[in-house]
Order: structure tokens, then C-alpha cells, then sequence
């Protein structure tokens, strides 16, 4: 017969093996649902992947949406400013006709004022508000033949300016103050050789000759339609502190002239067009 000893030996195999049977079952149990849970997992961030990659796709979309409305808006205001300046050049053309500041079919080249004439100080108060008379020459006759001599290249450049030839005339009035410096339509010469840039958009170089007329014959009746042609080359450089107080210097310098008041109407149009 079996010893209790034997009896109590196999009974603890029997548990000990029951044990080992149970366990890998157990086990196959826990790491079933940890990999159903890692599925679980998986689709929930690959919801969230989708889901993300729409919304990227939508701001794809929008952005694209307003590049579009941002190209169009530019193509308008390009086509805005394009307008405003052939506006603008055809409204300071008449406005100039008008003070007899710009160069029309009414007015005579040859009727300029000499800068040493005793009357250029009192013109200057009323420049643009009366015809331009041609410059007195008094003397010998050989001073008479060559201040002739100068009206003659003077007109010759003024008519190529009058026919729109801008880059002719441009030249024509530089050769003209290097053979004539100091001569009797020297002021009206570096007007027009002003003019002869601004009406093409140099700015700059219409600056520079504007201000030369200015700085040789302040007192001259072109002198306040330079300083505000200066102050227009400013802006049209988009020097807009510069312009602004050289507009509001053409009231101080030269008040009650055609060109104050013209400056000050740009002034105002600047300055609205700051605040919008």
C-alpha cells in the first residue's frame, strides 16, 4: 500500500500541474486584449490622422482662396493707379494751361520775363495770373544779336516740348543752359527742362532742375510753380514728409499765388488719402 508520505507527494504534483495547464490559457486572455486595445488605439489615431489631414486640406484651400482674392485685388489697384496717374497727368496739364505754367498752343515761347527785369520781384506774387512778357535787351547791337541768338535755340526747344518729343526737348534745353547759363530764358529753361522729366515720370531728375531755378532766381514768376513742382516730384517719388512740407512751403514763400493755392489742394489730397 501506498505511504501517506507518497499519497501527499502526488496530490501536490497534481496541483502543481493543474497550475501550469491553467496559466497559458490566462495568459493568452491578457495579451489578446492588450492587442485588441492596441487595435483600438491604432483606429482612434488613424481617425485622428484623417481628420487632420482634412483640416489641412481645408486651409489648403482657403489660402488658396485668398491668394486668388489678393491676386485679383492687386490686378485692380495696378489698373486703379495706372488710371489715377493718366487722371492725374491730364489734370496737372490743364491746371498748369490754365495758370500758363504748362507748355499749349496758346502760348508764345518767346514770351519770357528776364530774371533781371525790375519787375520779377512784384511777378512773383502773381505768377500764373498774366501773360509771360518776352525780356527786354537793352545795349549794343551785338548783345541784341545774341540774346536773339538765344531766343532762337530757346523756341526750338520749346516746340520739340510742345510736340511731346520729352526726350528731345530734354536735351535741347540742357544744350541750350550750357551755350546760355545766364542768359535771359535761363529761369524758363530749367522750368521746361523740369518739365520735360516730370511729364515722363524722372522725378528725380525734375527735382533737380526745379530746385535750380529756385536756388538761382527765387524771385523769378516761375519760381512758385518750381517749388511746387518740387514738392510733386516728392511725392511722386513717394518722399511723402518731403512733400508734404514742401507743398506747405509754396503757401509760406509765395502766398496768394496760383500755386499756393494748387499746392494746398495737393496737400489736402495727400493727406485724406493718408487717413483712408
Amino acid at each position: 500500500m501506498p505511504s501517506i508520505t507518497m499519497l501527499r507527494s502526488l496530490a501536490i504534483a497534481a496541483a502543481i500541474g493543474s497550475v501550469l495547464v491553467a496559466a497559458p490559457a490566462s495568459a493568452q486572455r491578457a495579451s489578446l486584449a492588450d492587442r485588441v486595445a492596441a487595435l483600438e488605439q491604432q483606429a482612434a489615431n488613424n481617425r485622428g490622422n484623417v481628420d487632420l489631414l482634412n483640416q489641412v486640406t481645408q486651409v489648403k484651400n482657403e489660402l488658396q482662396a485668398l491668394r486668388s482674392q489678393i491676386e485679383e485685388l492687386q490686378r485692380k489697384n495696378e489698373q486703379l493707379e495706372s488710371t489715377s496717374r493718366a487722371q492725374y497727368l491730364d489734370l496737372d496739364g490743364r491746371l498748369n494751361r490754365m495758370e500758363g505754367g504748362a507748355p499749349g498752343p496758346t502760348l508764345d515761347p518767346g514770351s519770357v520775363p528776364a530774371a533781371t527785369a525790375p519787375a520779377a520781384a512784384a511777378a512773383a506774387a502773381t505768377a500764373g495770373s498774366a501773360p509771360e512778357a518776352a525780356p527786354a535787351v537793352y545795349g549794343d547791337q551785338g548783345a541784341m544779336t545774341r540774346t536773339a541768338d538765344e531766343r532762337g535755340a530757346y523756341e526750338v526747344a520749346f516746340d520739340a516740348l510742345k510736340a511731346g518729343r520729352y526726350a528731345e526737348s530734354a536735351q535741347l534745353f540742357q544744350d541750350f543752359l550750357q551755350a546760355h547759363p545766364s542768359g535771359a530764358y535761363a529761369p524758363n529753361a530749367y522750368y521746361w527742362l523740369g518739365e520735360s522729366y516730370y511729364v515722363t515720370q524722372n522725378y528725380a531728375l525734375a527735382q533737380q532742375q526745379f530746385q535750380a531755378l529756385i536756388d538761382r532766381y527765387p524771385t523769378h514768376d516761375k519760381a512758385p510753380g518750381a517749388l511746387l513742382k518740387v514738392g510733386l516730384s516728392q511725392y511722386g517719388q513717394k518722399q511723402l514728409g518731403d512733400a508734404e512740407k514742401t507743398l506747405s512751403e509754396v503757401s509760406t514763400r509765395y502766398p496768394g499765388t496760383d500755386a499756393a493755392r494748387t499746392a494746398e489742394d495737393r496737400l489736402r489730397a495727400i493727406q485724406l488719402s493718408q487717413v483712408q
